[in-house]
């Protein structure tokens, strides 16, 4: 290689890198600063400047030893055993084995599988650690610097879930300088002149004015090397700059968004920030990929230009996998379209579905998880069914207003009501979505369908229209009717809208009603006085929570007791078992809370009832003198009517 001259005719030293290892190979190896980022260190470090060898449309530069300018790096004919550089090598004798081929990993595109040409090119950058200018008034206690500018703002800036905060902390922490340019033939043009002489960038405030009007007018193809002139205008000369090719970043494109989708007036005012006031998001929602992308592009450009964060919160999801927890992808034909499934379950079981899992971690969908949602949606259907069927008819005057006049049961489901209340607005504001569909869906199985429904349909089918039990039972359901149909609309959105329709169908959209207000939540706090539990040893000293935890808990032992009474047929219902309970509960009905027959107080025991049953009400009483005779009260309402 002694006849090339110029580049080719200067000595390149011997330099120490402890990138490389002597148990493999030669330890002797060639320094590559265009193509390798540890080569680049090194030469940097040893005053070597990298060529460029590689220009932008991926050829090697015109004066290159071998084939320049001729072809695409990627061209075997370069390392070919009867190619340039191995003939070359030969001839000067530098050939010391006999060439043979070998094939090695090249880098290429993950998705494309084309392969990359991988070089050195100067880029555009922003300074981590560079010192900024003084804040303007209003930016006291702003640090100076970028880097601590944004890792004050994520101290600021609530996370959720919380461990986001340590994960685009340590990136802001350790990142190198910000890479703003590209080199694409599309994108957002970095709008700049340099002073071919100086290196340094043309800040003209009539220069930028210019360019900003006529990328307004005519878009980013007015960036163009016929307009140069109109923008550099007559104080600079056109030989003298060079304009500016290189395209965005386009994370720094999406950080701008903030700029014009929270500040308003037009783009000089948004440029010229006053006071760094801007205003700021109350939450930013993406994946979990975007700590290293939008949120951190966002946080830095807002930073360096506003001063703060441009959200005060940032909420993270993970990913839906497939129901085995494999990523989703087309090659293995795992993937489910969510348009197939709103068809045969209904959009309404996808939110559902949603809402359900914890979506800050990676999640599972199939179709016998589907499958559990759509009973989860089915016991919550049926509860609106059920409300809107005992709710028929109802009207003021049948409204119970008084709190005080109502059972203690009913009362005791307004404390249930008020507390599942203060429960789901503490996972709103938590965005405890898993938490808010769980608590919703065990309200209406648990404490509605299997225990206060359960309880009151004999009043509701049998008890006088006029009874308070009756008017205080529909009260306390017109009051969970409002409650439960405004916080299953987030969740269940056309349901809630049938069922609301359903029942107030010229009242407009559910969805345009606000949280629901409790008119009888006042009662809690008497509700909540007292010890809770059976701690206590005498049951009417305890709070009325207290009490009905203990009568629920009683009412479970006693329906297991007569469980197996009904699977081996000596009873037919619970109405046919008479119960033996161990102490008195005085104020309760508690045939009523077990839906049984007599209950008394003595040694704990079920049997079957030997009393006659009512022919309205079902019910085992003594008073009834024989099957199909009415009770008294039966008796007292029919003949009212």
């Amino acid at each position: 290689m002694h006849h090339l001259g110029g580049f080719y005719a200067k000595p390149r030293p011997f330099l120490p890198g402890d990138f490389v290892t002597t148990d493999s190979g030669t330890g002797l190896v060639h320094m590559a600063p265009d193509h390798g980022e540890d080569d680049f260190d090194l030469c940097k470090a040893n005053g070597i400047d990298p060529v460029f060898a590689v220009q932008g449309d991926g050829k090697y530069r015109e004066d290159w030893g071998w084939l320049g300018g001729q072809g695409s790096v990627i061209n075997p004919k370069f390392n070919a055993p009867d190619g340039p550089i191995c003939s070359d090598l030969r001839e000067s004798g530098g050939l010391i084995a006999a060439s043979a081929d070998y094939k090695h990993s090249y880098p290429h595109s993950w998705r494309s599988k084309a392969k990359v040409i991988y070089r050195c090119t100067p880029q555009w950058f922003v300074g981590m650690d560079k010192r900024l200018p003084s804040p303007p008034s209003g930016g006291e206690g702003l640090e100076d610097t970028l880097r601590t500018r944004a890792l004050s703002a994520i101290a600021n800036t609530r996370f959720v879930p919380e461990k986001g905060r340590n994960r685009i902390g340590s990136m802001v922490e350790g990142r190198p300088d910000w890479v703003l340019s590209r080199q694409r033939a599309w994108g957002v043009p970095i709008t700049l002149f340099v002073d071919r002489k100086s290196g340094q960038y043309l800040n003209d405030p009539e220069v930028n004015a210019r360019i900003i009007a006529a990328v307004r007018e005519k878009g980013v193809d007015a960036w163009n090397d016929e307009a140069a002139k109109t923008f550099l205008g007559e104080s600079f000369l056109p030989d003298d700059y060079e304009r500016v090719t290189d395209i965005l970043d386009v994370w720094f494109d999406s950080g701008c968004t903030h700029a014009f989708v929270l500040e308003s007036g037009r783009w000089p005012d948004v440029m010229r920030p006053d006071g760094w006031a801007g205003p700021r998001a109350d939450l930013y929602l993406e994946g979990t990929d975007q700590h290293r992308g939008w949120f951190q592009s966002s946080l830095l450009e807002a930073c360096g230009t506003r001063g703060h964060a441009p959200y005060k919160a940032i909420l993270t999801h993970g990913f839906t996998m497939d129901a085995k927890g494999l990523k989703m992808s087309k090659s293995l034909g795992n993937t489910i379209n969510p348009m197939k499934v709103m068809e045969q379950n209904g959009a309404d079981i996808i939110r559902l579905w949603a809402l359900s899992v914890d979506f800050t971690e990676d999640h599972r969908i199939g179709d016998e998880i589907l499958k559990g949602v759509s009973d989860q949606y089915r016991k919550l259907r049926n509860t609106f069914r059920y409300l809107l069927g005992a709710l028929d008819g109802f009207s003021e005057e049948e409204h119970v207003a008084d709190v005080a006049e109502m059972p203690e049961l009913e009362r005791y489901m307004l404390h249930l009501l008020a507390d599942l209340d203060a429960k789901l607005k503490t996972a709103v504001e938590g965005y405890d979505f898993n938490t808010y569909t769980r608590l919703l869906s065990d309200f209406a199985n648990n404490d509605l369908s299997a225990f206060f429904f359960d309880i009151r349909k004999d009043s509701l089918y049998c008890d006088a229209v006029t009874s308070n039990k009756r008017r205080s039972y529909r009260t306390v359901l017109d009051i969970l009717f409002h409650a439960l149909v405004r916080y299953a609309a987030p969740v269940l959105v056309f349901t809630s809208e049938e069922v609301w329709g359903t029942r107030f169908p010229d009242a407009g959209s559910v969805h345009l009603l606000e949280w629901p207000e409790l008119p009888l939540q006042r009662a809690q706090p008497e509700l909540d006085e007292g010890s809770e539990g059976a701690s206590q040893p005498d049951f009417d000293k305890l709070s009325l929570s207290g009490r009905w935890a203990e009568l629920r808990g009683l009412r479970q032992k006693v329906t297991e007791a007569i469980e197996p009474m009904r699977r081996e047929k000596i009873v037919g219902s619970s109405l046919e078992a008479e119960v033996w309970v161990g102490k008195s509960y005085p104020g309760v009905d508690l045939a009523e809370l077990f839906i049984s027959a007599t209950v008394h107080e003595g040694d704990e025991k079920v049997e079957r009832t030997a009393d006659h049953k009512c022919g309205r009400c079902w019910r085992h009483l003594p008073e009834v003198t024989e099957d199909g005779a009415l009770c008294g009260r039966c008796e007292e309402v029919v003949n009212a009517v």
